[in-house]
């Protein structure tokens, strides 16, 4: 079985993109990362994904006619560098039917709360504000609604009595960078079967 091809979404410093290619890197996920896409010119990301000698692209949303243009070229992008799974990281826009369509049961993102509570832009302080004394992070494939889509993994997180945003979304990013590479690496041996809302986990044969 050949190496799993992944194309990274990412908008921000892309340090989940980085947790990702240090997997495949290293050998724990049996992949490796074919090109990176970003929505944003000054994202760390892209940077990240030069210095390892991946392929770049930039697609500004502003210079595309509609929402399905944009995605459009972002489809087939990944699609002329035969990605298997695209993964979101820190990819801060709404994923629509266009790219949807184009990869059905093979979008990927990782979320810093324990879905379905706190799904948007504030996972962290939307936790805290509301008192829970866990929070922690998902990884989930991607459907049309706002991080509503059938889980696949989860790490919990205390919260602390002195945790502000920034405290809890670090403890967070942590579990984050050791939980996304875990179900990239399920996804590229086979092991996740999806049956409705529920994912299941085959055992290793």
């Amino acid at each position: 079985m050949g190496k799993l091809r992944l194309g990274i979404l990412a908008s921000g410093r892309g340090s989940n993109l980085q947790a990702i290619m240090d997997a495949c890197q290293n050998g724990f996920i049996p992949g490796e990362v074919i090109i990176v896409i970003s929505d944003k010119p000054g994202a760390f990301a892209l940077e990240r994904a030069k210095q390892a000698g991946i392929p770049v692209h930039c697609l500004e949303p502003k210079s595309f006619d509609s929402k399905e243009l944009y995605e459009g070229a972002i489809a087939d992008l990944l699609a002329g560098s035969e990605v298997e799974l695209v993964c979101l990281a820190g990819y801060m826009r709404l994923v629509g039917s266009t790219l949807l369509e184009a990869f059905q049961g093979r979008i990927m993102n990782i979320h810093p709360a324990l879905l379905p509570s706190f799904p948007g832009l504030h996972g962290q302080r939307d936790a805290l504000e509301y008192g829970v004394k866990l929070s922690g992070c998902t990884v989930h494939f991607v459907d049309e609604g706002i991080d509503t889509g059938p889980i696949i993994l989860q790490a919990a997180v205390p919260v602390l009595d002195d945790d502000t945003e920034e405290t809890l979304a670090s403890r967070i990013l942590e579990q984050e960078h050791l939980l996304y590479p875990q179900a990239i690496k399920l996804f590229a041996q086979g092991r996740i079967k999806v049956q409705g809302r529920r994912v299941k986990v085959k055992a290793q044969e």
